[in-house]
């Protein structure tokens, strides 16, 4: 009944969903991130806190020879979240949005999901997570947030960060979710922290059968950016 109701909601929503370039831009420079009680891998951010996203998208995984599944990067759509932070809204703002991901039918963009949790408002898009190619080395890949293309840093050539792994630790939520990971920037001028949190879903299977295609499984996080310098 709730999926229904939920997926009604969805439908009606993507009717009225335009993706704006408009930035909320609330302040967010004492806004703390949490991290759960007693952990150690993640460390306190050195930096101011820049942005809030969050983020609706897929982590993509391919075979491998000995029959598991191995992260082969991500794709997500990033939605400006500092006017929700210290909300009662904020603390399942991911939970709700990954649960109307799941739903969602092909055909509804990640916007429809945003616009639906805002009230029908136009979803405030900052940018778009995804991999690249290390910019230093030309080997492997690294996770990369690019505003170049919306919102009030849209055309800035620098509004981006490419960023490598520092800490991660296992969600305290369950193994269903991604790891929470703390990284720092190599390239670009949007960030200097990066850190992923409050993670839902985007695990693959336990195993799988080697040729098999690759897969995207859904997931939705929360996105700190800090030391942003554009």
């Amino acid at each position: 009944m709730l999926a229904t109701t939920l997926l009604s909601l969805l439908v009606a929503s993507s009717v009225f969903a335009a993706p704006s370039s408009k930035h909320a831009g609330c302040d967010i420079s004492k806004a703390k991130i949490s991290f759960p009680l007693g952990q150690t891998l993640l460390e306190t951010p050195t930096a101011k806190p820049s942005y809030i996203a969050v983020a609706i998208g897929t982590q993509n995984y391919t075979c491998s020879a000995s029959g598991t599944y191995t992260n082969v990067g991500a794709v997500a759509e990033l939605f400006d979240a500092s006017c929700i932070y210290g909300t009662p809204f904020y603390s399942t703002t991911a939970s709700t949005a990954y649960t109307l991901w799941k739903i969602a039918p092909p055909i509804l963009p990640a916007q429809a999901i945003i616009t639906l949790l805002q009230g029908l408002k136009s979803p405030l898009v900052l940018g778009q997570h995804f991999y690249v190619t290390n910019p230093l080395t030309g080997i492997g890949i690294n996770p990369k947030w690019d505003f170049t293309s919306q919102g009030t840093t849209k055309g800035n050539t620098n509004a981006y960060v490419v960023a490598a792994k520092v800490q991660g630790m296992a969600a305290p939520t369950g193994t269903r979710d991604i790891d929470w990971v703390q990284l720092k920037s190599i390239q670009g001028s949007l960030a200097t922290q990066v850190y992923r949190v409050d993670t839902k879903g985007g695990q693959p299977p336990a195993s799988c059968t080697p040729g098999t295609p690759d897969i995207a499984v859904k997931y939705a996080s929360m996105y700190w950016l800090f030391g942003s310098s554009i």
